[in-house]
């Protein structure tokens, strides 16, 4: 049993060390010129920009270390753009989750991926009816299952909110004019 143990927690270490071994008569010296017939081995190094972290022993008494699996994304139709063009097919409300009230407008939208996903359309009112083309970014509507993403106000089709005065950059609107 104790010697079962300890090779289990041995081998690992063996299998992963490789040592390159040269006589002193094959290492170069600096006068010495290699010739044409001789190749130099000279080992090779592998950097990296993390540390690679040391195994605990009760990680290797399991079987190593596991390796992470890769994060799932937030937005998974747009596959890491920022933005896509799509088409609405059907604009209409949901309500929200338990604690909230009232009416969420949401559109059914084809991407030019040809993917179809449900898109919040955020701000007060808006323009949007069947064929309207509009651009989809990510970022979920926080109260309503299922929608991970956000038309973007005054872009294609989609107007921007009127008579907005804070926060206009996100719902497209122009500053607005001064009284002179």
């Amino acid at each position: 049993m104790p010697l079962q143990f300890l090779r289990r927690l041995v081998r690992p270490a063996i299998l992963k060390r490789t040592y390159i071994y040269r006589s002193r008569a094959t290492r170069p010296s600096i006068a010495a010129v290699p010739s044409q017939n001789t190749s130099l081995k000279l080992p090779i190094r592998q950097f990296s920009a993390s540390t690679s972290r040391k195994s605990t022993l009760i990680q290797v008494v399991r079987g190593g270390r596991q390796k992470q699996k890769a994060r799932k994304l937030r937005s998974p139709a747009l596959k890491n753009r920022p933005e896509m063009k799509g088409v609405c097919l059907k604009v209409g409300t949901t309500k929200p989750k338990k604690p909230n009230s009232g009416e969420r407008k949401i559109a059914r939208v084809r991407l030019s991926s040809g993917k179809v996903i449900t898109a919040y359309i955020p701000g007060e009112g808006h323009n949007v009816q069947q064929h309207s083309v509009v651009l989809v970014r990510g970022g979920r509507a926080q109260d309503c299952p299922g929608v991970k993403y956000h038309l973007v106000r005054g872009a294609l089709d989609l107007g921007g909110v009127g008579n907005r005065l804070t926060s206009r950059s996100k719902y497209g609107t122009k500053k607005p004019k001064q009284a002179a």
